[in-house]
């Protein structure tokens, strides 16, 4: 306080007119402060007022010495807002939407051979559904005789990138089922009478007509989508090929394997 005083009337002397005399401190008590002075003129002392009330008003305590907070910054303000509702924030998709974006198709293998450059791998012709067979390429010599493949009906995803597999480029998969061990593996088939090439979907018969078009292959594999699904996929006792509780199933009924129960699928 007596800081304060000091500097609000050293301030104010500033604007007094020059004197002969200098300003003398005579005394300061605790809380009080006297200063000496010559009597000014009329005319000075109606100036020193003047300035006096002119710089006393202008001087207000600010927010900040009187002890009161400053507002917050805008920026401040605005990240506390709750987020409005209905915002552009799309939901995480589920597992089902996401299976819905693969194109699984019937497929028929027309001819296969076992690769040149690999031992484990068979080369397949597949028809499914388009203009001339698909070529693929399948891990499965350890697994299946060659006998078995031949004209068979198969269960093909067919949105993924093509890869090459030592020289061949692969354009798609055929889908199998497998024990925990992978020492036991059989192809997932499709029903008697389903036609190659038709999608492949989960659920009831009724949900056929609702299925999504499927995702591009490019998105498929930027979108990891193959990778989110496989794990939900596996065969129930019965050997049926579901996503969840979800059949797998052409317009002909469910997809099976042989024998497995409670394998994996991929």
């Amino acid at each position: 306080m007596l800081a304060a005083a000091r500097m609000a009337f050293t301030s104010c002397a500033r604007l007094l007119p020059s004197s002969p005399s200098t300003l003398a401190l005579v005394k300061a008590r605790a809380g009080a402060v006297s200063f000496l002075a010559p009597a000014p003129s009329p005319s000075a002392a109606a100036r020193s007022s003047r300035n006096l009330a002119l710089f006393c008003s202008s001087s207000t305590p600010s927010q900040t010495d009187a002890g009161v907070a400053p507002p917050p910054p805008q920026a401040a303000v605005e990240e506390t807002k709750p987020p409005a509702p209905g915002g552009d924030e799309k939901a995480e998709p589920t597992v089902e939407e996401l299976a819905g974006l693969l194109d699984i198709r019937v497929g028929r293998v027309v001819k296969a051979w076992r690769h040149p450059e690999a031992d484990t791998l068979y080369v397949e012709e597949v028809d499914v559904g388009e203009a001339e067979p698909r070529t693929i390429c399948s891990g499965l010599v350890n697994f299946l005789p060659i006998e078995e493949l031949q004209d068979s009906s198969v269960i093909v995803l067919a949105n993924l990138k093509p890869r090459n597999m030592r020289g061949i480029k692969s354009n798609g998969m055929l889908m199998a089922a497998s024990d925990a061990s992978h020492e036991n593996v059989e192809l997932l088939n499709p029903p008697e009478g389903s036609v190659p090439g038709e999608r492949v979907w989960f659920g009831s018969e009724e949900e056929k007509d609702r299925q999504s078009d499927p995702a591009s292959p490019n998105q498929v594999q930027k979108k990891k989508i193959w990778e989110s699904v496989q794990p939900h996929l596996k065969t129930t006792d019965n050997c049926i090929a579901v996503l969840g509780e979800h059949t797998m199933r052409t317009s002909a009924g469910p997809v099976l394997c042989k024998s497995l129960k409670g394998a994996r699928v991929s």
